[in-house]
Order: structure tokens, then sequence, then C-alpha cells
């Protein structure tokens, strides 16, 4: 019997229906040499790499994911 494999499914982008304004991150650092914590934060964020953008949406939770890496982020509003 074949396994089923989960296909992924693309983020949720900022929009009304799920919260409002969303804020555009930007990898601009590497979490290479620094803390675990650092990478788990970013992976979270959907970050992964330098030069990655994300559209997220501006959540408290969120919000505080991106102050314990913003030496690592360029933050900017979502168009």
């Amino acid at each position: 019997m074949a396994e089923q494999t989960k296909a992924k499914r693309p983020a949720k982008k900022a929009t009304a229906a799920t919260g409002g304004k969303g804020i555009r991150i930007t990898q601009i650092g590497s979490a290479a040499g620094r803390p675990d914590w650092t990478l788990a934060t970013l992976k979270g964020l959907g970050l992964n790499k330098r030069h990655r953008s994300r559209v997220v949406v501006d959540t408290p939770a969120v919000r505080g994911m991106i102050e314990r890496v913003k030496h690592l982020l360029r933050i900017e509003a979502a168009s």
C-alpha cells in the first residue's frame, strides 16, 4: 500500500479575512553561528535563507518573534 504524502500548502497571505494588515519581512542576516533559537524563530516566520521575503499577518505573536531576530531582518509595510 502506497503512503500518501501531504502536499505542502502555500503560505496564507495577509488579507482582511486572515487578520488585516500585513508586514513584509526580508532576512538580511544569517543564523549561522548563532544560538539554535535564532534559526527556530526564523523558521517560525517562514524564513531560512538570506534575501528571502514573506508577508506575515501583524499579530502580537509575530511582533514578538520579529523583535527577537530584528537584527537579521528588514521590516516593511506590506503593499
